[in-house]
């Protein structure tokens, strides 16, 4: 029996000595409260920031102009381009040779030109 009163009061001594320390949870909850606020500040400030870089992008591709088309290359047979070629050779004018071949005068440059 007396062995229960030691321990008994020894408990109440330990929770009598605890009011009188301060505990170290309240000060980590307090701590951790506060890196969780500003870690949703920051990511609040990240977010509105990629709001408006978004928007920009969206302002900019609207200004922006639909690309000028590339010229296409005139796909001209073979055998259309040696008869150019050939008239080219014998000396017949651009205008000869495109009544000759049915080419417009820029394809038969183009197919005089080597195709640059």
């Amino acid at each position: 029996m007396d062995f229960s009163i030691i321990i008994m009061i020894i408990g109440v001594v330990l929770i009598a000595i605890s009011f009188f320390f301060k505990d170290s949870s309240k000060k980590m909850e307090s701590e951790l409260e506060d890196l969780s606020f500003t870690v949703y500040q920051e990511t609040s400030t990240l977010k509105r920031r990629l709001k408006v870089v978004e928007e920009e992008l969206l302002i900019e591709s609207t200004k922006v102009t639909a690309p000028l088309k590339k010229q296409t290359k005139p796909v001209i047979h073979d055998i259309i381009k040696n008869q150019v070629l050939e008239l080219h050779k014998q000396g017949y004018s651009l205008k000869e040779i495109g009544t000759r071949s049915s080419l417009t005068i820029d394809e038969i440059k183009y197919v005089i030109g080597g195709g640059k």
